[in-house]
């Protein structure tokens, strides 16, 4: 069964900063239907995975507790169907107050230099201990499937976007908000970190235009080969990292700063 979505755009721009701001003021005029047989499809495979998942949530929750104080949870509105905002869940994995500045300017780079969408896990000291492997694995992304019961998400669509990355898209490319964001999705299993940012929007309306059930169970089967691949080369961006450290350059940089 496939659905086609129209591509007419479903949001009113912002009127005034304020509204930009806090991601208000992007609301549908134009409302796109979630196709009938997603929510069925969601509903069965969460339930048909809790023997699986549940175990994984159990351990990541008690890892998180016991390796750091704060919430279990990190919650941050974001833009899901429609454009219509809402919050989403997420396993804490940085510590308590990080400051958000740092992924939106890395984000404003991204979108400038059109350049592939590496994390940068491996030397961001805001990461608490075990959260780069919870990190590298997509376990961090587990509580999610509390918005998938409660109809935010789906397991499969577009990446869901905050409001602030939202005032930088272009017209054309709020179209990927027609689908429901997903746990995974078209562009996560197309290279994610080796696309660029113009490359995952493109994917995301590819998805969004003609979604089917078939095309959902292709991504999620495809899905934990993708995630045991992100592991090995995070990884190995690690010990890249590690190395560059211990480099003679790096030593005698950090003695110079140490005088």
């Amino acid at each position: 069964m496939r659905t086609t979505t129209s591509t007419t755009l479903a949001y009113e721009p912002p009127q005034s900063e304020a509204d930009s701001a806090s991601g208000q003021g992007f609301q549908p005029f134009i409302i796109q239907p979630v196709p009938k047989w997603k929510r069925a499809f969601d509903i069965l495979v969460l339930i048909l995975s809790l023997p699986v998942t549940l175990p994984i949530w159990l351990i990541c929750a008690a890892t998180i507790k016991i390796v750091s104080r704060g919430p279990l949870f990190f919650v941050q509105e974001r833009v899901g169907h429609n454009g219509v905002p809402f919050n989403c869940y997420k396993f804490r994995t940085m510590r308590t107050g990080a400051d958000t500045a740092f992924h939106q300017n890395y984000f404003r780079q991204l979108q400038q230099d059109d350049v592939p969408m590496q994390k940068l896990d491996a030397a961001d000291p805001r990461i608490i201990p075990c959260g780069k492997i919870i990190r590298a694995l997509g376990l961090d992304e587990l509580p999610q499937l509390i918005n998938v019961l409660k109809g935010e998400m789906s397991l499969v669509g577009p990446r869901p976007c905050t409001p602030f990355e939202l005032q930088r898209y272009e017209p054309h490319q709020r179209e990927r908000f027609c689908a429901l964001p997903g746990l995974t999705g078209l562009w996560q299993v197309s290279g994610k970190n080796r696309t660029t940012f113009a490359r995952m929007i493109e994917l995301d309306i590819e998805y969004a235009r003609s979604q089917s059930a078939i095309q959902d169970v292709k991504i999620l089967a495809l899905t934990p080969i993708t995630l045991a691949m992100q592991f090995v080369e995070a990884i190995a961006s690690r010990r890249s990292a590690s190395a560059n450290l211990q480099s003679p350059a790096a030593v005698q940089v950090q003695g110079a700063t140490d005088v």
